[in-house]
């Protein structure tokens, strides 16, 4: 028998079968008792959660479903693949030192700045370009598409959302001064 006939199996007639990778199967749970959650930061900038006497996830994001209906309901905990671990229906459900972590995460991923007046607003090729008070202080942002991008949360109330996504909030337009009311008129 030649030395290739040796090393090649299937020059003998004999097939080794090859290895088929297992994929892992990851089945979250439908329903957590809320009391069982542990939302935590290890290291300091990774959010991680535990189902306590089920599994962790060592990558975890904290988003909103309705952020503005309902933004203290049905709050949603992803994985490092975007999909849903678990849904949280009332924050008032979970313990004290996760609430505090979901607040920080939401107040994060959705800064949204109170406007308190305009002192500028100009229009070019169908984006508006906004030069504001806000109460996180002086803030310069651009609006693709206003009629998209404003949202009316009731008769005086206006959101406005950037081009990179953060949002600010008019909470009464009667309450602006004229030149500012001016300026909204203006452009929506």
């Amino acid at each position: 028998m030649s030395a290739t006939a040796e090393q090649d199996p299937k020059a003998n007639g004999q097939e080794k079968p090859k290895p088929t990778p297992m994929p892992i199967t990851v089945t979250h749970p439908e329903k957590v008792e809320m009391a069982r959650l542990r939302l935590f930061r290890e290291p300091a900038w990774v959010l991680r959660l535990t189902i306590e006497e089920d599994r962790s996830y060592l990558k975890v994001k904290v988003v909103r479903a309705a952020p503005l209906s309902h933004p203290d309901h049905y709050i949603s905990f992803l994985d490092g693949k975007d999909e849903e671990i678990c849904m949280v229906d009332d924050l008032k459900d979970l313990d004290p030192q996760t609430l505090a972590v979901v607040g920080e995460e939401l107040d994060r991923r959705y800064l949204t700045a109170v406007v308190d007046s305009i002192h500028s607003v100009r229009n070019e090729f169908g984006t508006s370009y906004w030069d504001v008070a806000t109460s996180r202080g002086r803030r310069e942002f651009g609006v693709q598409n206003v009629s998209e991008n404003a949202q009316w949360l009731g008769d005086r109330r206006l959101l406005l959302v950037d081009v990179d996504g953060n949002r600010f909030d008019f909470p009464d337009l009667d309450l602006l001064d004229k030149r500012s009311r001016g300026f909204v008129e203006e452009v929506l």
